[in-house]
């Protein structure tokens, strides 16, 4: 079944809290006391505002993306009449003040210095792992008042997943399960992402295996600047993303299959290499970017649509 990435433009379910019930909210950096439903939130990374619009609520105010801006393709009906508040790095604390949220979603990597100042506009709930979508949804969910619709979500991506994970393990004419590099090519250099990239999380929940330099806790991406390394990603397919807008990285990535250590790998050899949008498959990072990955490899493997 494709992900259809219905933008809502209105709360998909009415408020369920009494106006002054407090609820207190578990985050990833302690506690947030939340009174009744949020109605004027503020995202203040790419995956908040994914999982805001996935769960029905429009956000007052969110921070620029980081390529077409000022926000992706996917969301921009959705964010009409949005407030831009800055840069996911440097947020306008001025604009939040004006905005007058009632609840604030930070990531702790980007805004932990921030906290004092936030914690004083409005409650705030941070997020440390943030490509860690599924723990987005389910925490944002709570703070907004919508864990129904955010359980109905999981529950639509658990599904599509085991799914997948059935009709590819009983294909007879591909290796099962087979290895990934997920590769983004930038003007200069190459990235292989690693297990704990958005898109590396999702291809380890699928039972795709990735190469052992890709498994480690302690970075998102390795940055490869000589085609000597090439070696390092061999596997059996390639998922390569671009960021289209620049010639210079179309030149670069060109200039790295051109090699004859290129040819020599097995994804290379054997033809499964596969160009895919960055913005899906990495800036994303939400629960309807992850469906867009998983609507990506259904076309790839022709998998069957799940009934329902």
């Amino acid at each position: 079944m494709a992900f259809l990435c219905t933008l809502p433009s209105r709360p998909a379910f009415a408020d369920t809290a009494p106006a002054g019930q407090i609820r207190t909210i578990t985050h990833d950096m302690g506690t947030t006391d939340i009174k009744g439903t949020p109605k004027r939130i503020i995202t203040l990374f790419q995956g908040a505002t994914d999982t805001a619009i996935a769960l029905g609520v429009k956000p007052v105010g969110v921070v620029e993306s980081w390529v077409s801006k000022p926000a992706y393709p996917y969301l921009r009906n959705a964010l009409e009449g949005t407030e831009y508040v800055g840069l996911e790095t440097q947020p306008n604390l001025e604009k939040l003040v004006a905005l007058k949220p009632d609840l604030i979603i930070a990531s702790k990597f980007r805004h932990e210095t921030l906290y004092p100042q936030l914690s004083a506009i409005a409650p705030v709930v941070f997020l440390d792992e943030i490509f860690d979508f599924k723990h987005t949804l389910t925490l944002m969910g709570a703070a907004l008042n919508r864990t129904e619709k955010a359980n109905q979500l999981l529950n639509q991506w658990n599904a599509r997943v085991a799914h997948f994970k059935k009709e590819m393990s009983q294909r007879d004419n591909i290796k099962w399960p087979m290895t990934v590099s997920l590769l983004n090519f930038r003007a200069d250099h190459l990235r292989l992402l690693s297990h704990r990239s958005f898109s590396g999380l999702i291809m380890n929940e699928l039972g795709f295996e990735q190469s052992s330099m890709a498994d480690t806790n302690n970075w998102i991406y390795k940055k490869l600047t000589s085609k000597e390394a090439l070696p390092i990603i061999n596997a059996d397919t390639f998922f390569v993303f671009l960021r289209a807008e620049n010639p210079a990285v179309r030149e670069n990535y060109d200039a790295w299959r051109s090699h004859p250590l290129w040819k020599a790998l097995k994804a290379s050899r054997n033809q499964q290499i596969y160009e895919v949008d960055e913005i899906t498959w990495s800036l994303s990072g939400g629960i309807m970017g992850a469906n867009m990955i998983l609507d990506d490899l259904y076309r790839i493997y022709d998998v069957s649509a799940l009934d329902g």
